[in-house]
């Protein structure tokens, strides 16, 4: 899963990227309002973590705004105002969810989980296709051979091809959902991954298998038998 976070203080925000990261999710870190707007309204982000107090623009402008285009990404605010006419504002204005710092990193993750699945209108925890099944709790993906825990890149794009079984997913979109728009990386990572995903796929006696589409992109299919 792919999250904004909009934190002005740098080095709290480096310290929940790494958390998030390690939590297998992709994570683009902005420092003021006008960049969390103009990330945030790509609409492409499965969750955004707002704080409230940022230059530019603050955490409740920014949210007016992206609910005025239609941006429908669940949010979460944080924020080291604790007044409830603070809370009842920021969720009036379009939150999901309310976090006051200080926090523990424990609760801002079950938050997170929290509003990530009622965004998927709570979608399960185990996903399945054909006889392999993936646990978004233990990273974990089974079949017939046993079980093969994924790194947090491969449990993303094994999670994107799970969900969207049979269609085909561009090489550019595993880029943008997974290593972000401000990646570094190639894009021929994303075969490398896909490889290693097949190898796992194969020694767990899977009976689907991940196909390429030359040029286009890639998609979970039943084995040829």
């Amino acid at each position: 899963m792919r999250l904004l976070l909009a934190e002005d203080e740098h080095e709290l925000s480096n310290a929940l990227c790494a958390v998030l990261k390690h939590n297998n999710y992709s994570v683009d870190a902005v420092y003021d309002g006008a960049d969390a707007y103009a990330y945030g309204r790509s609409g492409d982000y499965d969750g955004i973590v707002l704080d409230l107090m940022m230059p530019k623009m603050n955490g409740i402008e920014v949210l007016k705004k992206l609910r005025a285009e239609g941006i429908a990404s669940p949010v979460l605010i944080l924020t080291a105002k604790s007044e409830t006419d603070d809370k009842i504002t920021g969720l009036d204005a379009g939150a999901d969810d309310y976090l006051t710092k200080p926090f523990s990193m424990g609760e801002l993750l079950a938050r997170i989980r929290a509003m990530t699945r009622r965004k998927a209108d709570f979608a399960p925890n185990l996903l399945t296709a054909g006889n392999i099944s993936l646990s978004r709790e233990t990273f974990e993906l089974e079949g017939p051979e046993g079980k093969q825990r994924l790194s947090s890149k491969e449990f993303q794009l094994m999670e994107m091809l799970m969900i969207n079984s049979g269609q085909l997913i561009s090489t550019e979109r595993f880029m943008e959902k997974i290593w972000g728009y401000d990646s570094d990386a190639e894009i021929n990572v994303v075969w490398v991954y896909i490889s290693y995903l097949r190898k796992k796929l194969t020694a767990l006696g899977a009976d689907i298998e991940i196909k390429a589409a030359r040029g286009v992109g890639y998609s979970i299919e039943r084995r040829s038998k």
